[in-house]
């Protein structure tokens, strides 16, 4: 089928014209993330489906972590050098934002384990996962700045068997575009059934649970 390269926040895509989008590890490049959710969520028909994976959470916290101390002790301050990402329940935030009905969010906390922080962060380089933050200082981390940043991370995170653990964190986003056919939440009072009938229990009102039952006594603050 045609294929068509675009910038996910500028999508050239006409307004109802999906039936489904799917976004696969990109979103946490997205500077405007509302902004790209907004365009996506009016590309899509009525009804239309939208499903998404990207990494975002406490993914890279231990990298993060070395590579700061380390700039910090070594150089005398830190730059960003891991890029931030979004956490689940802000996701959740900006799909109703959006306009996405029944939004759902999940995440799936991934842990790959390598023998140095050198070689994972040789693999976030071969993934085009490298830090691209604008606040990033231009010139390269000293080599006795990467060195102590690879002994903080063995030394706080590291396995017994001398590997490092990295943790990746996938966030999982549903949403559709709004439809008359979709399932909706009842009004306050539209209940047609108790739910104490339904649990077969007994229920007891706001009023009766602030009045003190006979024979019971309070416990005393005296000591």
């Amino acid at each position: 089928g045609p294929a068509l390269v675009a910038d996910e926040e500028a999508l050239p895509l006409a307004p109802g014209s999906l039936d489904l989008v799917i976004s696969l590890l990109s979103l946490h490049w997205v500077n405007d993330l509302p902004g790209a959710l907004l365009q996506i969520g009016q590309a899509l028909k009525p009804d239309g489906l939208f499903l998404a994976a990207m990494i975002g959470g406490n993914s890279l916290v231990a990298l993060r972590s070395a590579l700061m101390e380390a700039e910090i002790e070594i150089e005398g301050g830190a730059s960003p050098r891991v890029s931030p990402f979004a956490d689940l329940r802000d996701m959740g935030g900006l799909l109703q934002r959006a306009g996405f009905a029944l939004p759902v969010t999940d995440v799936d906390s991934i842990t790959v384990s390598y023998p140095s922080a050198f070689a994972l962060m040789k693999d976030l380089r071969g993934m085009g996962e490298s830090n691209a933050t604008k606040e990033r200082r231009r010139n390269a981390m000293r080599r006795e700045t990467l060195l102590r940043a690879a002994a903080l991370y063995e030394e706080r995170f590291g396995a017994d068997d001398g590997r490092i653990p990295a943790v990746f964190d996938i966030i999982y986003l549903t949403g559709w575009r709004p439809h008359e056919s979709q399932q909706k939440a009842l009004r306050p009072g539209s209940a047609t059934a108790r739910l104490a009938t339904a649990l077969d229990s007994r229920e007891v009102t706001a009023g009766e649970a602030a009045t003190p039952q006979r024979g019971r006594t309070r416990a005393s603050d005296d000591s």
